[in-house]
């Protein structure tokens, strides 16, 4: 058995639940992209391959995880090129699909079920849509993300796996290959059950500028905000960069080199002149 995740987080807990109980036993795997974000064009091409790399080159160029991309950590084509010659090694081998309610999950879904038709009756999934669980405070609650459901309660969601269907293998790739026609889309939504749709780059810019104040702040502070406040959230990774692109319209103050999150300091320049006519 081949246990499929999208979260680095998610492989400790499930790794977990299978102590708990042996049938589970397998490899844990995790498609380490986030497919919620960027250029979706020919994904499954040389060109588009190389065209998503270069986005993300780009994306985290001067960043906390500048060269990412080159260093071989993140390769989810080899991944599936491995799954899919075990696949074929062994027709036995069976792959279960672990997705969560949230866009990251449900666009990673959607990218590596499209290549595993061959295997339909072997691939399986187990999509925690709106399903409750117990937490370790013993009260009942909706999972957005696989990782914070404690292991022993995988226990249960695991009577939710069952095969992907024929239909589903010919209807969810062709609403991937919708998404991947939508040109300067960037941005993936989850609007319920396995629906996405789509946004410009910019999304996430408006409620950015919001934690953005007439105090000096470092950049993670400005991220770290935003990910513990806000409703739709993303990867710090892509939200640094939104706040670069914005920084480099001048209408912010900034002190410090524009590198990593920690290295320099945000302020808003409204708020920084009302300062100065006050004082």
């Amino acid at each position: 058995m081949i246990h499929i995740v999208f979260n680095e987080a998610d492989v400790d807990v499930l790794k977990k639940a299978i102590e708990l109980d042996t049938s589970l036993e397998g490899d844990v795997i995790q498609v380490k992209d986030d497919y919620a974000v960027g250029p979706l064009a020919g994904i499954y091409t040389a060109e588009g391959i190389e065209a998503r790399k270069q986005w993300w080159r780009d994306v985290l160029a001067g960043g906390d995880y500048a060269g990412k991309v080159d260093e071989g950590a993140i390769d989810d084509n080899k991944l599936v090129a491995d799954l899919i010659e075990r696949l074929q090694n062994d027709p036995a081998e069976l792959v279960w699909i672990w997705a969560a309610q949230n866009k990251h999950d449900v666009s990673g879904y959607y990218w590596l079920m499209s290549q595993l038709k061959d295997f339909q009756s072997r691939i399986y999934i187990l999509y925690l849509n709106n399903l409750p669980f117990i937490n370790e405070k013993g009260l009942i609650f909706y999972p957005e993300w696989l990782h914070v459901i404690p292991p022993r309660e995988f226990l249960k969601a695991r009577k939710l796996a069952r095969p992907i269907t024929l239909s589903e293998f010919e209807v969810d790739p062709d609403e991937w290959a919708k998404l991947q026609q939508e040109e300067g889309k960037g941005v993936r939504l989850l609007e319920g059950g396995k629906k996405l749709s789509q946004q410009d780059y910019s999304y996430y810019d408006a409620d950015l500028r919001k934690y953005i104040t007439g105090d000096w702040q470092k950049a993670s502070k400005i991220i770290n905000q935003f990910l513990s406040k806000n409703k739709q959230t993303t990867g710090d990774a892509y939200l640094l960069w939104r706040l670069k692109t914005l920084l480099s319209t001048g209408e912010f103050d900034v002190q410090g080199e524009v590198r990593n999150m920690k290295e320099f300091e945000v302020k808003n320049k409204v708020a920084q002149t009302s300062e100065v006519a006050n004082a």
